[in-house]
């Protein structure tokens, strides 16, 4: 719980770091890491409550990345489809929890403190 705890942290402080910036005509570089924690984000809400894990706080975690974001609707959209990718990605895959999903929970769990890390190392002011 406290590894979530940090998890998310950094996920908002990875947000936190580029800011609420006006729309861009052209893709900033940080976009392909920030839909791809969301997409993370998705998959750990699936597997983590799966695995015995009460309530939504990774759902929560994407509410206040795209709160913090604060995009505009055609790129709110793309958070949230990338979200409900990575929760549909394992939906028909595992329907209770096994060594393969709990593995899965952990490759995950590295790569968004990765892309957090990255991204607000990169891209923070």
């Amino acid at each position: 719980m406290i590894r979530a705890s940090v998890f998310l942290a950094a996920c908002l402080a990875a947000s936190t770091a580029i800011g609420a910036r006006p729309a861009m005509a052209a893709e900033s570089p940080f976009e392909p890491g920030l839909m791809r924690l969301a997409e993370v984000l998705g998959s750990l809400h699936f597997l983590r409550n799966l695995c015995g894990e009460k309530g939504d706080q990774w759902r929560v975690g994407m509410e206040k990345l795209i709160a913090s974001e604060n995009p505009n609707p055609e790129r709110r959209a793309r958070f949230i489809a990338s979200f409900n990718r990575g929760y549909r990605s394992f939906g028909g895959t595992y329907t209770q929890c096994t060594a393969s999903a709990t593995e899965a929970i952990s490759r995950y769990m590295k790569e968004g403190e990765t892309l957090s890390r990255d991204i607000a190392s990169r891209y923070g002011n």
